[in-house]
């Protein structure tokens, strides 16, 4: 019976797979030999297995440093972006003095920017891309990737500044005043070059008066006189914008309620 479950076991053993007899082992050279070995064949899944079993065995060896790196890599070839963005980072923190530090910074920006959606979703991935790149940029200024990084900012705040006007029409659409106004000034605040500042300042002035119109009576007038402020800084900054005739109405309407009121 002994010698019947001893064949049973080898027989098990001998239908194991090379890497999982290699993952069941307790030898943590092989382990990293064979981790090697699956990373250049682009075996990424399993590399990072044995990677992830070894991590802690070579901590403070010379060889650690390449075992992270190429473990932060799996994650990043796997599109697994969330934990190389981690792993990267982690990498370039923990081996300061890496030659592999620049890199790493780079594809911890750069897997954020892979996770970053279209507009219309939320966009904290591209928030800590934006940071990424930015912070990349400050600390290597002559690095051949500034320029690629300088690209990929401009195309992530571009979209910032999509979701942003989105957001505006929105309120402004479902009549929430108050709200579009917030929104559209703070645009402005924060891309204030934009290609749509004529009409954002615009929309803020429609928003001030539609705002003013729907309050109740005790707000009328504070709200009126807004909407009048608004509308100097439109003129102000657009005095032939096509928009004026437009604008020009909404104040003449403003005044109006506003001498009602007075009255």
């Amino acid at each position: 019976m002994v010698v019947w479950f001893g064949l049973i076991a080898v027989v098990s053993m001998g239908c194991r797979s090379e890497f999982e007899q290699v993952r069941l082992s307790g030898n943590s050279q092989l382990k990293l030999e064979k981790a090697l070995e699956y990373y250049e064949r682009k075996e990424f899944t399993k590399a990072q297995t044995l990677f992830e079993q070894i991590l802690s065995q070579y901590r403070g060896r010379p060889e650690s440093e390449e075992i992270f790196f190429k473990y932060a890599y799996t994650f990043y070839y796997l599109r697994q972006y969330t934990l190389s963005a981690h792993y990267f980072q982690n990498f370039a923190t923990t081996f300061s003095y890496s030659e592999y530090k620049e890199e790493a910074e780079f594809l911890s920006a750069y897997s954020n920017y892979n996770m970053s959606p279209i507009f219309r979703l939320d966009q904290q991935p591209t928030v800590a891309a934006i940071q990424g790149f930015q912070e990349f940029v400050n600390a290597y200024p002559t690095s051949d990737r500034v320029p690629e990084c300088n690209k990929l900012l401009n195309e992530m705040r571009a979209k910032l500044e999509e979701k942003a006007f989105s957001n505006g029409q929105m309120y402004l659409d479902q009549k929430k005043y108050q709200a579009a106004i917030q929104v559209f000034e703070n645009m402005l605040l924060e891309f204030p070059e934009s290609d749509r500042s004529e009409v954002v300042q615009y929309m803020i002035l429609e928003s001030a008066y539609h705002y003013a119109l729907n309050s109740i009576f005790e707000r009328r007038q504070e709200r009126y006189n807004l909407a009048m402020s608004k509308y100097r800084d439109f003129v102000k900054k657009y005095p032939s914008s096509q928009h004026r005739p437009d604008a020009d109405e909404l104040y003449a309407k403003s005044r109006e309620e506003l001498k009602s009121l007075i009255k």
